[in-house]
């Protein structure tokens, strides 16, 4: 969704007010949760839904 709204991480961290690092660690699917108020305030930057975003992906084998 970043690269469809031409954004950079740098950018996102600003307009969310997260770091970079955590920024990173959701980025990469590292994260275990996310607070509400985080996911809402990455949807205002990105101009996009929570499920653009995420995926479920199940962790029994």
């Amino acid at each position: 969704m970043m690269a469809k709204r031409k954004m950079s991480l740098n950018e996102l961290s600003e307009k969310v007010g997260i770091t970079l690092s955590n920024l990173s660690i959701l980025k990469t699917g590292k994260a275990k949760a996310i607070r509400f108020s985080t996911l809402e305030a990455i949807c205002q930057a990105l101009d996009c839904q929570p499920a653009d975003l995420m995926e479920y992906r199940s962790t029994s084998a």
